[in-house]
């Protein structure tokens, strides 16, 4: 019984000495992660907002009210228009912020997103719409899907037809883009393709609300 209770005392103390030291090395790493977190986070919003010196996060807005509204007329939207997607919309507005150029005006939104269609769950990327909802860019903040196929989805030759494009909605084309809101998708990759087109939709319409101070006081 003696030696139970010391094997269970020495096994305690062992637990506890590895939980501290985790603990530890948590909080020393913890600084660190942040900041290459918000370098991440940086490079992405220059990248689809090219112009921007400064940014800040707009405060007040209702994410929960905000992403029911989108998700609402992105349904609408794709039935009165009669469109299809692999997959329906399930995605979700993560952070909106207002960038700003050397003078400290505003010159557009960036807005962070995560589509939960995507072929391996999910992808999150960010989305840049100036003053006039023309879409700027689009980076990825977290893509993982088939190397060689979903993968493509990072390659300027998909990304890029979003580029400096204006329209209410974007589709894709599977027999080659003939009009200003289409893009072709990615050959054997439709499911990515979806995702990320309903993602650059949904930070379209989110662009739109924020602005029309819906979802923003």
């Amino acid at each position: 019984m003696n030696k139970m209770i010391k094997d269970t005392l020495i096994l305690f103390a062992i637990t506890l000495a590895a939980g501290l030291g985790l603990g530890a090395v948590y909080n020393v790493t913890k600084e660190a992660r942040a900041k290459q977190e918000e370098k991440v986070k940086l490079e992405a919003y220059q990248s689809v907002m090219p112009d921007m010196a400064d940014y800040q996060k707009i405060s007040g807005i209702d994410y929960d009210r905000l992403n029911t509204e989108i998700k609402e007329k992105i349904t609408e939207n794709e039935a009165e228009n009669h469109l299809t997607s692999m997959k329906p919309y399930q995605g979700e507005i993560n952070e909106v912020v207002s960038a700003r150029d050397s003078s400290g005006k505003e010159i557009g939104m960036i807005i962070t997103v995560t589509d939960n269609e995507a072929y391996d769950g999910s992808l999150q990327m960010t989305v840049g719409i100036a003053a006039d909802q023309t879409v700027l860019g689009i980076s990825f903040l977290s893509l993982s899907e088939t190397p060689g196929l979903g993968m493509k989805a990072k390659e300027a030759s998909f990304i890029n037809q979003f580029q400096n494009k204006k329209a209410d909605y974007f589709v894709y084309s599977k027999t080659g883009a003939s009009a200003q809101n289409e893009i072709d998708a990615i050959s054997s990759a439709t499911i990515t393709t979806s995702a990320v087109t309903h993602g650059v939709n949904a930070a379209v319409i989110c662009a739109d609300l924020c602005r029309g101070g819906e979802d923003s006081e």
